[in-house]
């Protein structure tokens, strides 16, 4: 009876939308997309904003600046131009027998909002003028028909689409509730409910859609951030275990004869930060479980020190080591570094990339296999079925934002149960580090090598064009070098905007025509840009001008000076990635950035790059700016988009539902309890494919 009576209810609410009552099929369709579907995809369909018009009153009722929300009809709509650009926009609300006159300055677009006989609330501060009430840039919610203003003073804002006005979006997900929320069953036991302060889910939802108060609202949301994060870390925490526990790596000790040998490799004494990694690395690489380990540190940390320490354990175990990197520059830097490092040594340095010949590519996954080489450098070619190793101990991948999710169970299946170490140049915020890499341990760098020289960052615009110009043919004439960062490969993709072509050709014959120019971008072949970047490196070049291609692995200490145009277009922690090219060495770095910094965004972007060289402090600047999705691009690590959790303002809630993840999962370790049957299924519906967790349980 009880599984019959829930299949109904499961069933009512898949029901199609074209059969709930004030849709059918045409709106059916624009509902479409919005990517709803079903009663169940109205239901959590939540509001993307909320507006209080909680001190709703009469107009006899208002008083001089005090905020107050009144609702009335449009009796009139005053539109007059006052000059050239200036404009006033005036409407008279009635309310009964008494008149409230609202005014907008300089807006022409709002004309076109406003009729009369049109029911508005407005919401603002009154100011008397003569015998009428004035409000200045009200806030406005149209109301329509006879709607109500709620009684608790809150309005739900929905996302819309094109056919369907607000008005409609509150009455068509009020119905659905009304009628199919108490079929919504339970995700959360009562024991857990209670432990952790949750309301029911039949209680919740109601006050998500038009909540009674603020009170109300805030326990409401409070129900479905913390469901939201609590499902991604038991996925994650599901995930870690199952790596734990079906997962077999070599144990690879660091005994003090070892770890002097390998010291004694590097030119210099390592910092305590990179020790306190190199120590939480070791301590992984000795146990059998794969070490699952993210290193984070800011341009110039000396992340690639910590990681080749890594990869020389490996092989003085007599097991490979492989080093993955996102581009051919990338991992041709590295495999330049190596071989200057260890070019006296036993240790045996191949180079995988794409543009190999078919011969060349079978002879290097002959010696691959047959373990004639023990580091392998290599871009994604590595994660092709035909690369087969002969006693890999650790794969090493470098800027791990640029491989996803996916990519890393790729990597891990295809060479078998290696001990992973993944790094990033980018600081990542603690809150993304929880969501996107939850299923990595984290090691933090934080200080820089000794000698490194600070970076001077300065904002310019067209009046300064000569002065900085002359200033970097100035460090050209000291011996130093330089980059032109430009974001476009030809004028052609967008106008207006400054191309690495152009502005190539323009300095050749223009401020830089006395010094040695070369131009690489991603559009080049390899072997071109080979030549171009090992001129560069030599010193044979002495400006290069480019694309964001050197955002990372262009490691030339001599450089120390770059300009980089349209910086508007580049993002914060992008720019910070470009600026790092130019703290390589024993010289201060110098960039000046030019920008149409014309939008808020971009003006405050710009502002935060000059006034801080810390990249974890840009790292939060960028998230809150930019927001998680677009920082690290969520859908390319194949995590599903959070629906409603915001990872700024719910980071104490995240914070909390990991720690209740990683107990249930200490506890229960496959969520095999019948109480949690629901939560576990959830898990698995959302994250199972992504991954991989389908043989959890």
């Amino acid at each position: 009876m009880g599984d019959a009576a829930r299949t109904t209810d499961v069933e009512k609410l898949s029901t199609p939308l074209q059969f709930l009552k004030g849709v059918g099929p045409q709106r059916a369709e624009l509902l479409v997309r919005l990517d709803l579907h079903t009663v169940r995809d109205l239901l959590f369909f939540f509001p993307r904003e909320y507006e209080d018009v909680s001190q709703l009153c009469t107009i006899d009722e208002l008083r001089e600046g005090q905020p107050a929300s009144i609702r009335g009809e449009v009796e009139e709509v005053d539109f007059r131009e006052t000059g050239p650009g200036r404009c006033t926009l005036g409407l008279l609300l009635r309310q009964g027998q008494d008149h409230l006159r609202a005014i907008w300055f300089n807006q022409p677009f709002l004309q076109r909002r406003f009729y009369r006989g049109q029911q508005l609330l407005l919401s603002g501060v009154p100011r008397r003028k003569g015998l009428r009430w004035e409000l200045a840039h009200p806030k406005v919610t149209v109301l329509e028909g006879h709607e109500a203003a709620p009684s608790g003073g809150i309005l739900p804002v929905y996302p819309l689409t094109e056919g369907i006005k607000q008005y409609r979006m509150r009455v068509l997900v009020q119905g659905a509730v009304s009628g199919y929320a108490q079929f919504l069953p339970e995700v959360f036991p009562d024991w857990f409910l209670d432990r952790h302060r949750l309301w029911p889910i039949r209680v919740a939802l109601p006050q998500i859609h038009q909540p009674q108060d603020r009170d109300s609202l805030q326990q409401a949301r409070r129900r479905f951030v913390y469901q939201e994060l609590l499902v991604l870390q038991l996925a994650l925490a599901l995930k870690k275990r199952q790596q734990a526990v079906q997962a077999r790596a070599p144990s690879l000790p660091a005994d003090s004869r070892i770890d002097a040998r390998i010291r004694r490799r590097f030119p210099f004494e390592m910092t305590a930060g990179q020790n306190q990694a190199i120590a939480e690395v070791a301590a992984d690489m000795a146990g059998q479980v794969p070490m699952n380990r993210l290193l984070q540190g800011d341009v110039g940390s000396g992340k690639t020190a910590v990681a080749v320490y890594a990869m020389l354990l490996a092989v003085a175990h007599q097991h490979q080591a492989a080093l993955m990197c996102p581009t051919e520059v990338l991992a041709h830097q590295h495999y330049h570094t190596l071989i200057n490092l260890l070019g006296n040594s036993q240790v045996r340095i191949g180079l995988l990339t794409g543009s190999l010949t078919p011969a060349q590519r079978t002879a290097m996954l002959d010696q691959i296999r047959e373990g004639q080489l023990d580091l392998v450098v290599g871009t994604q070619a590595v994660l092709q079925s035909a690369v087969q190793f002969h006693r890999l101990g650790l794969v090493v991948a470098d800027e791990q934002h640029k491989f996803g999710v996916r990519q890393r169970a790729t990597l891990r299946g295809s060479v078998g149960d290696p001990h992973s170490l993944v790094m990033t140049a980018t600081p990542i915020p603690r809150t993304i580090a929880m969501t996107l890499f939850g299923d990595l341990d984290v090691s933090t760098l934080r200080d820089s090598p000794p000698g490194r020289q600070p970076v001077h960052t300065y904002l310019g615009d067209d009046a300064q064009r000569e002065s900085w110009w002359t200033f970097f043919r100035q460090k050209l004439r000291e011996g130093r070098q330089g980059y032109v960062i430009a974001p476009l490969v030809d004028e052609s993709e967008m106008p207006d905007v400054s191309s690495a072509e152009q502005a190539f050709e323009t300095l050749v014959n223009g401020q830089l025509h006395e010094f040695r120019l070369d131009l690489v971008h991603g559009r080049m072949g390899t072997e071109e840009k080979k030549s171009v970047m090992a001129s560069f490196r030599e010193g044979r070049t002495q400006v290069l001008v480019a694309t964001s291609v050197v955002e990372v692995g262009v490691d030339v200490p001599n450089a120390t000076v770059m300009t980089i145009e349209n910086g508007e277009r580049f993002g914060l922690a992008q720019l910070h990635q470009l600026r790092g090219r130019v703290s390589r060495g024993n010289h201060p770095g110098y960039v000046c950035v030019f920008a149409d910094a014309s939008s808020q965004t971009s003006r405050r972007r710009l502002e935060i790059l000059a006034a801080t060289t810390d990249g974890f402090q840009l790292a939060e600047a960028d998230l809150e700016l930019r927001g998680p999705g677009e920082l690290f691009g969520t859908r390319q690590h194949g995590v599903p988009p959070l629906m409603i959790a915001d990872l700024l303002r719910d980071s104490a809630l995240l914070e909390e539902a990991r720690a209740s993840a990683q107990a249930l999962v200490a506890m229960d370790a496959e969520l095999a309890d019948p109480s949690l049957a629901r939560l576990r299924r959830m898990v698995l519906a959302r994250y199972g494919s992504t991954l991989e967790l389908g043989q959890v349980g």
